[in-house]
Protein backbone atom coordinates (compact mmCIF):
# COMPACT_ATOMS: atom_id res chain seq x y z
CA UNK A 1 0.00 0.00 0.00
CA UNK A 2 1.41 3.41 -0.98
CA UNK A 3 2.25 5.72 1.92
CA UNK A 4 0.27 8.95 1.96
CA UNK A 5 2.13 12.11 2.94
CA UNK A 6 1.01 15.62 3.73
CA UNK A 7 2.35 18.48 1.59
CA UNK A 8 2.14 22.20 2.28
CA UNK A 9 1.40 24.29 -0.79
CA UNK A 10 1.09 27.85 -2.07
CA UNK A 11 -0.92 28.46 -5.21
CA UNK A 12 -3.13 30.92 -7.08
CA UNK A 13 -6.71 30.00 -7.96
CA UNK A 14 -8.53 30.90 -11.18
CA UNK A 15 -9.40 34.34 -9.77
CA UNK A 16 -5.80 35.06 -8.80
CA UNK A 17 -6.43 34.64 -5.07
CA UNK A 18 -3.58 33.17 -3.02
CA UNK A 19 -4.36 29.74 -1.60
CA UNK A 20 -2.33 27.95 1.08
CA UNK A 21 -2.86 24.75 3.01
CA UNK A 22 -2.07 21.05 3.19
CA UNK A 23 -2.86 18.30 0.72
CA UNK A 24 -2.43 14.53 0.96
CA UNK A 25 -0.72 12.67 -1.86
CA UNK A 26 1.63 9.78 -2.48
CA UNK A 27 4.34 12.07 -3.84
CA UNK A 28 5.13 15.71 -4.52
CA UNK A 29 4.30 15.25 -8.21
CA UNK A 30 0.93 13.75 -7.30
CA UNK A 31 0.22 16.73 -5.04
CA UNK A 32 1.05 19.13 -7.89
CA UNK A 33 -1.27 17.23 -10.24
CA UNK A 34 -4.13 17.42 -7.71
CA UNK A 35 -3.69 21.17 -7.36
CA UNK A 36 -3.46 21.69 -11.14
CA UNK A 37 -6.64 19.64 -11.56
CA UNK A 38 -8.43 22.38 -9.62
CA UNK A 39 -7.24 24.91 -12.19
CA UNK A 40 -4.71 26.45 -9.80
CA UNK A 41 -1.24 27.78 -10.56
CA UNK A 42 1.14 25.99 -8.20
CA UNK A 43 3.78 28.27 -6.66
CA UNK A 44 5.37 25.97 -4.11
CA UNK A 45 4.93 22.48 -2.68
CA UNK A 46 6.88 21.28 0.35
CA UNK A 47 6.83 17.90 2.04
CA UNK A 48 5.26 18.02 5.49
CA UNK A 49 4.66 15.42 8.16
CA UNK A 50 3.13 12.06 7.40
CA UNK A 51 -0.57 11.41 7.74
CA UNK A 52 -0.10 9.46 10.97
CA UNK A 53 0.87 12.65 12.76
CA UNK A 54 -2.70 13.95 12.67
CA UNK A 55 -3.61 12.53 16.05
CA UNK A 56 -3.75 15.91 17.79
CA UNK A 57 -7.19 17.47 17.55
CA UNK A 58 -7.32 20.45 15.21
CA UNK A 59 -10.79 21.71 16.18
CA UNK A 60 -11.64 22.56 19.75
CA UNK A 61 -15.21 22.48 21.00
CA UNK A 62 -16.13 26.00 19.88
CA UNK A 63 -14.58 25.54 16.42
CA UNK A 64 -16.42 22.25 15.91
CA UNK A 65 -19.74 23.85 16.89
CA UNK A 66 -19.09 26.72 14.45
CA UNK A 67 -18.14 24.35 11.62
CA UNK A 68 -21.24 22.21 12.17
CA UNK A 69 -23.60 25.20 12.37
CA UNK A 70 -22.21 26.86 9.26
CA UNK A 71 -22.23 23.68 7.21
CA UNK A 72 -25.80 22.89 8.28
CA UNK A 73 -26.91 26.42 7.37
CA UNK A 74 -25.32 26.23 3.91
CA UNK A 75 -26.91 22.84 3.21
CA UNK A 76 -30.31 24.14 4.40
CA UNK A 77 -29.92 27.03 1.96
CA UNK A 78 -29.74 24.54 -0.91
CA UNK A 79 -25.98 24.51 -1.44
CA UNK A 80 -24.43 21.17 -2.44
CA UNK A 81 -22.08 19.58 0.09
CA UNK A 82 -18.94 20.11 -1.99
CA UNK A 83 -19.83 23.76 -2.62
CA UNK A 84 -20.60 24.27 1.09
CA UNK A 85 -17.23 22.86 2.10
CA UNK A 86 -15.53 25.07 -0.49
CA UNK A 87 -17.21 28.15 1.01
CA UNK A 88 -16.04 27.11 4.49
CA UNK A 89 -12.48 26.67 3.18
CA UNK A 90 -12.50 30.18 1.76
CA UNK A 91 -13.82 31.86 4.90
CA UNK A 92 -11.68 29.92 7.41
CA UNK A 93 -8.52 31.80 8.39
CA UNK A 94 -6.96 29.37 10.88
CA UNK A 95 -4.47 27.34 8.78
CA UNK A 96 -4.89 23.96 10.48
CA UNK A 97 -8.69 24.08 10.42
CA UNK A 98 -8.64 25.27 6.83
CA UNK A 99 -6.37 22.39 5.84
CA UNK A 100 -8.66 19.91 7.62
CA UNK A 101 -11.79 21.15 5.84
CA UNK A 102 -9.92 21.15 2.56
CA UNK A 103 -8.91 17.51 2.98
CA UNK A 104 -12.53 16.62 3.71
CA UNK A 105 -13.67 18.54 0.63
CA UNK A 106 -11.20 16.68 -1.57
CA UNK A 107 -12.42 13.34 -0.21
CA UNK A 108 -16.04 14.31 -0.96
CA UNK A 109 -15.03 15.59 -4.38
CA UNK A 110 -13.46 12.19 -5.07
CA UNK A 111 -16.85 10.55 -4.49
CA UNK A 112 -16.56 9.40 -0.89
CA UNK A 113 -19.49 9.86 1.52
CA UNK A 114 -19.12 12.75 3.96
CA UNK A 115 -19.14 10.38 6.94
CA UNK A 116 -16.29 8.35 5.45
CA UNK A 117 -14.28 11.50 4.79
CA UNK A 118 -14.70 12.47 8.44
CA UNK A 119 -13.79 8.97 9.61
CA UNK A 120 -10.56 8.99 7.62
CA UNK A 121 -9.32 12.04 9.52
CA UNK A 122 -7.90 9.79 12.23
CA UNK A 123 -9.88 10.72 15.34
CA UNK A 124 -10.50 14.38 14.53
CA UNK A 125 -14.24 13.69 14.79
CA UNK A 126 -15.86 11.61 17.51
CA UNK A 127 -17.72 8.36 16.94
CA UNK A 128 -20.92 10.18 17.95
CA UNK A 129 -20.36 12.84 15.30
CA UNK A 130 -19.63 10.31 12.54
CA UNK A 131 -22.54 8.06 13.52
CA UNK A 132 -25.03 10.92 13.35
CA UNK A 133 -23.67 12.14 10.02
CA UNK A 134 -23.89 8.61 8.61
CA UNK A 135 -27.49 8.33 9.81
CA UNK A 136 -28.31 11.71 8.30
CA UNK A 137 -26.84 10.66 4.95
CA UNK A 138 -28.83 7.41 4.99
CA UNK A 139 -32.06 9.28 5.74
CA UNK A 140 -31.41 12.04 3.20
CA UNK A 141 -31.61 14.74 5.87
CA UNK A 142 -27.99 15.69 6.49
CA UNK A 143 -28.81 19.37 7.04
CA UNK A 144 -31.33 18.54 9.78
CA UNK A 145 -28.85 16.16 11.38
CA UNK A 146 -26.13 18.81 11.41
CA UNK A 147 -28.55 21.27 12.99
CA UNK A 148 -29.38 18.84 15.78
CA UNK A 149 -25.72 17.93 16.12
CA UNK A 150 -24.71 21.57 16.52
CA UNK A 151 -27.40 22.02 19.19
CA UNK A 152 -26.09 18.93 20.99
CA UNK A 153 -22.48 20.13 20.85
CA UNK A 154 -23.45 23.64 21.95
CA UNK A 155 -25.42 22.38 24.96
CA UNK A 156 -22.58 20.05 25.95
CA UNK A 157 -20.09 22.90 25.68
CA UNK A 158 -22.38 25.15 27.69
CA UNK A 159 -22.78 22.64 30.52
CA UNK A 160 -19.05 21.94 30.60
CA UNK A 161 -18.30 25.66 30.62
CA UNK A 162 -20.77 26.29 33.45
CA UNK A 163 -19.17 23.56 35.57
CA UNK A 164 -15.65 24.88 34.93
CA UNK A 165 -16.61 28.51 35.55
CA UNK A 166 -18.44 27.55 38.73
CA UNK A 167 -15.38 25.76 40.10
CA UNK A 168 -12.80 28.44 39.29
CA UNK A 169 -13.55 30.72 42.26
CA UNK A 170 -13.72 27.92 44.88
CA UNK A 171 -10.46 26.50 43.53
CA UNK A 172 -8.71 29.85 43.90
CA UNK A 173 -10.25 30.27 47.34
CA UNK A 174 -9.03 26.86 48.50
CA UNK A 175 -5.53 27.56 47.19
CA UNK A 176 -5.59 30.94 48.93
CA UNK A 177 -6.73 29.44 52.23
CA UNK A 178 -4.14 26.65 52.19
CA UNK A 179 -1.40 29.00 51.02
CA UNK A 180 -2.15 31.56 53.72
CA UNK A 181 -2.23 28.96 56.47
CA UNK A 182 0.98 27.35 55.23
CA UNK A 183 2.68 30.77 55.15
CA UNK A 184 1.55 31.59 58.69
CA UNK A 185 2.56 28.24 60.12
CA UNK A 186 5.81 27.74 58.22
CA UNK A 187 7.27 31.27 58.30
CA UNK A 188 5.41 33.58 60.68
CA UNK A 189 4.84 31.32 63.70
CA UNK A 190 8.46 30.03 63.94
CA UNK A 191 9.64 33.64 64.39
CA UNK A 192 7.96 33.70 67.81
CA UNK A 193 9.58 30.49 69.12
CA UNK A 194 12.87 32.12 70.30
CA UNK A 195 10.95 35.10 71.65
CA UNK A 196 8.78 32.96 73.91
CA UNK A 197 11.79 30.95 75.07
CA UNK A 198 13.73 34.10 76.01
CA UNK A 199 10.79 35.61 77.86
CA UNK A 200 10.33 32.53 80.04
CA UNK A 201 6.57 32.98 80.26
CA UNK A 202 4.23 29.95 80.60
CA UNK A 203 3.08 28.80 77.16
CA UNK A 204 -0.55 27.62 76.87
CA UNK A 205 -1.30 24.24 75.26
CA UNK A 206 -2.88 25.79 72.17
CA UNK A 207 0.26 27.87 71.64
CA UNK A 208 2.47 24.80 72.06
CA UNK A 209 0.44 22.93 69.42
CA UNK A 210 0.58 25.82 66.94
CA UNK A 211 4.32 26.33 67.54
CA UNK A 212 4.95 22.60 67.03
CA UNK A 213 2.99 22.66 63.78
CA UNK A 214 4.91 25.72 62.63
CA UNK A 215 8.28 24.15 63.42
CA UNK A 216 7.28 20.92 61.69
CA UNK A 217 6.16 22.72 58.51
CA UNK A 218 9.24 24.91 58.56
CA UNK A 219 11.54 21.89 58.81
CA UNK A 220 9.61 19.32 56.77
CA UNK A 221 7.33 21.41 54.57
CA UNK A 222 9.08 20.58 51.30
CA UNK A 223 9.25 16.90 52.21
CA UNK A 224 5.55 16.91 53.09
CA UNK A 225 4.72 18.59 49.78
CA UNK A 226 6.71 15.94 47.95
CA UNK A 227 4.88 13.18 49.82
CA UNK A 228 1.49 14.71 48.94
CA UNK A 229 2.46 14.98 45.26
CA UNK A 230 3.71 11.37 45.30
CA UNK A 231 0.47 10.14 46.87
CA UNK A 232 -1.66 12.02 44.34
CA UNK A 233 0.50 10.70 41.51
CA UNK A 234 0.20 7.12 42.77
CA UNK A 235 -3.58 7.50 43.06
CA UNK A 236 -3.74 8.82 39.48
CA UNK A 237 -1.61 5.88 38.28
CA UNK A 238 -3.78 3.45 40.24
CA UNK A 239 -6.96 4.81 38.62
CA UNK A 240 -5.60 3.77 35.22
CA UNK A 241 -6.49 0.23 36.22
CA UNK A 242 -10.00 -0.32 34.73
CA UNK A 243 -11.37 -2.33 37.66
CA UNK A 244 -10.04 0.12 40.25
CA UNK A 245 -11.32 3.10 38.25
CA UNK A 246 -14.75 1.49 38.02
CA UNK A 247 -14.89 0.95 41.79
CA UNK A 248 -13.77 4.56 42.37
CA UNK A 249 -16.40 5.97 40.01
CA UNK A 250 -19.12 3.85 41.62
CA UNK A 251 -18.02 5.14 45.03
CA UNK A 252 -18.12 8.69 43.68
CA UNK A 253 -21.74 8.26 42.59
CA UNK A 254 -22.64 7.07 46.10
CA UNK A 255 -21.29 10.10 47.97
CA UNK A 256 -23.84 12.13 49.91
CA UNK A 257 -23.32 15.58 48.41
CA UNK A 258 -21.16 15.15 45.30
CA UNK A 259 -22.81 11.90 44.19
CA UNK A 260 -26.26 13.28 43.27
CA UNK A 261 -24.65 16.16 41.37
CA UNK A 262 -22.43 13.79 39.38
CA UNK A 263 -25.47 11.59 38.72
CA UNK A 264 -27.41 14.54 37.26
CA UNK A 265 -24.51 15.62 35.04
CA UNK A 266 -23.94 12.07 33.74
CA UNK A 267 -27.68 11.48 33.28
CA UNK A 268 -27.98 14.66 31.20
CA UNK A 269 -25.00 13.70 29.02
CA UNK A 270 -26.17 10.11 28.52
CA UNK A 271 -29.80 11.03 27.80
CA UNK A 272 -28.89 13.84 25.40
CA UNK A 273 -26.46 11.64 23.46
CA UNK A 274 -28.79 8.65 23.24
CA UNK A 275 -31.85 10.77 22.46
CA UNK A 276 -30.06 12.71 19.72
CA UNK A 277 -28.80 9.51 18.10
CA UNK A 278 -32.22 7.81 18.21
CA UNK A 279 -34.00 10.88 16.84
CA UNK A 280 -31.65 10.77 13.83
CA UNK A 281 -32.44 7.15 13.01
CA UNK A 282 -29.50 5.38 14.68
CA UNK A 283 -30.49 1.94 15.96
CA UNK A 284 -30.68 1.55 19.74
CA UNK A 285 -27.89 -1.03 20.03
CA UNK A 286 -25.57 1.02 17.84
CA UNK A 287 -26.48 4.17 19.80
CA UNK A 288 -25.62 2.44 23.08
CA UNK A 289 -22.19 1.58 21.71
CA UNK A 290 -21.63 5.25 20.93
CA UNK A 291 -22.90 6.32 24.36
CA UNK A 292 -20.27 4.10 25.99
CA UNK A 293 -17.57 6.34 24.53
CA UNK A 294 -19.28 9.53 25.72
CA UNK A 295 -19.73 8.63 29.40
CA UNK A 296 -16.82 9.68 31.58
CA UNK A 297 -17.89 7.62 34.62
CA UNK A 298 -16.51 4.08 34.24
CA UNK A 299 -19.19 2.53 36.46
CA UNK A 300 -21.85 4.01 34.18
CA UNK A 301 -19.93 2.79 31.11
CA UNK A 302 -20.09 -0.75 32.52
CA UNK A 303 -23.82 -0.37 33.11
CA UNK A 304 -24.35 0.82 29.53
CA UNK A 305 -22.51 -2.29 28.32
CA UNK A 306 -24.79 -4.46 30.47
CA UNK A 307 -27.83 -2.56 29.19
CA UNK A 308 -26.74 -3.25 25.62
CA UNK A 309 -26.59 -6.98 26.32
CA UNK A 310 -29.91 -6.81 28.16
CA UNK A 311 -31.64 -5.05 25.25
CA UNK A 312 -30.05 -7.49 22.80
CA UNK A 313 -31.66 -10.38 24.68
CA UNK A 314 -35.10 -8.72 24.51
CA UNK A 315 -35.24 -6.67 27.71
CA UNK A 316 -36.18 -3.01 28.03
CA UNK A 317 -33.74 -0.16 28.52
CA UNK A 318 -35.46 1.02 31.72
CA UNK A 319 -35.24 -2.41 33.34
CA UNK A 320 -31.58 -2.67 32.35
CA UNK A 321 -30.72 0.63 34.04
CA UNK A 322 -32.96 -0.21 36.99
CA UNK A 323 -31.14 -3.42 37.96
CA UNK A 324 -28.29 -1.54 39.65
CA UNK A 325 -29.52 2.05 39.60
CA UNK A 326 -26.67 4.49 39.04
CA UNK A 327 -28.89 7.06 37.34
CA UNK A 328 -31.49 9.12 39.24
CA UNK A 329 -34.80 7.33 39.74
CA UNK A 330 -36.66 10.05 37.81
CA UNK A 331 -34.49 9.39 34.74
CA UNK A 332 -35.24 5.66 34.82
CA UNK A 333 -38.98 6.30 35.19
CA UNK A 334 -39.00 8.74 32.27
CA UNK A 335 -37.10 6.25 30.10
CA UNK A 336 -39.71 3.62 30.95
CA UNK A 337 -42.53 6.00 29.99
CA UNK A 338 -40.75 6.77 26.73
CA UNK A 339 -40.42 3.08 25.86
CA UNK A 340 -44.08 2.39 26.65
CA UNK A 341 -45.28 5.33 24.57
CA UNK A 342 -42.93 4.62 21.66
CA UNK A 343 -41.30 8.04 22.00
CA UNK A 344 -38.04 7.07 23.68
CA UNK A 345 -35.96 9.61 21.74
CA UNK A 346 -38.20 12.54 22.69
CA UNK A 347 -38.36 11.44 26.33
CA UNK A 348 -34.58 11.07 26.53
CA UNK A 349 -34.13 14.63 25.27
CA UNK A 350 -36.65 15.73 27.90
CA UNK A 351 -34.60 13.89 30.54
CA UNK A 352 -31.51 15.79 29.36
CA UNK A 353 -33.31 19.12 29.70
CA UNK A 354 -34.58 18.28 33.19
CA UNK A 355 -31.20 17.20 34.51
CA UNK A 356 -29.35 20.06 32.83
CA UNK A 357 -31.47 22.37 34.97
CA UNK A 358 -31.03 20.14 38.04
CA UNK A 359 -27.26 20.02 37.58
CA UNK A 360 -27.06 23.82 37.23
CA UNK A 361 -29.19 24.23 40.33
CA UNK A 362 -27.05 21.73 42.26
CA UNK A 363 -23.85 23.54 41.30
CA UNK A 364 -25.31 26.87 42.39
CA UNK A 365 -26.39 25.40 45.72
CA UNK A 366 -23.01 23.82 46.33
CA UNK A 367 -21.21 27.09 45.59
CA UNK A 368 -23.65 29.03 47.77
CA UNK A 369 -22.63 26.81 50.70
CA UNK A 370 -18.97 26.22 49.80
CA UNK A 371 -17.72 29.79 49.45
CA UNK A 372 -18.99 31.08 52.82
CA UNK A 373 -17.86 27.85 54.51
CA UNK A 374 -14.32 28.21 53.20
CA UNK A 375 -14.27 31.87 54.24
CA UNK A 376 -15.41 31.03 57.78
CA UNK A 377 -12.91 28.16 58.05
CA UNK A 378 -10.06 30.43 57.00
CA UNK A 379 -11.14 33.17 59.42
CA UNK A 380 -11.42 30.70 62.32
CA UNK A 381 -8.03 29.13 61.64
CA UNK A 382 -6.32 32.50 61.32
CA UNK A 383 -8.01 33.60 64.54
CA UNK A 384 -6.78 30.45 66.33
CA UNK A 385 -3.21 31.07 65.15
CA UNK A 386 -3.33 34.71 66.21
CA UNK A 387 -4.83 33.75 69.59
CA UNK A 388 -2.06 31.19 70.13
CA UNK A 389 0.53 33.90 69.51
CA UNK A 390 -1.18 36.59 71.59
CA UNK A 391 -1.89 34.50 74.72
CA UNK A 392 1.75 34.34 75.93
CA UNK A 393 2.20 38.03 75.19
CA UNK A 394 -0.95 38.85 77.17
CA UNK A 395 0.32 36.67 80.03
CA UNK A 396 3.62 38.59 80.01
CA UNK A 397 1.78 41.91 80.06
CA UNK A 398 -0.36 40.88 83.04
CA UNK A 399 2.77 39.88 85.03
CA UNK A 400 4.47 43.25 84.56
Amino acid sequence: MTDVHSFQYRALDAEGTAQTGNIDAASEQAAVRQLQARGWLVLDVEAGSQRLTRTRLVMNGAALVSFTQQLGTLLSAGQPLERSLDILVRQTHEPRIRALIERIREQVKAGKPFSQALEEEGGQFSTLYISMVRAGEAGGALEDTLSQLSDYLERSQMLRGEVINALIYPAFLIVGVLGSLALLLAYVVPQFVPIFRDLGVPIPLITQVILAMGEFLGAWGLVLSGVIVAVLWSVAIGLRNPARRQRHDRWLLGLKIIGPLVQRIEAARLARTLGTLLSNGVALLQALQVVRQVCSNRALVAQVEQASEWVKSGGTLASAFGQQPLLPELAIQMIEVGEQSGELDRMLLKVAQVFDVEAKRGIDRMLAALVPTLTVVMAVMVAVIMLAIMLPLMSLTSNI
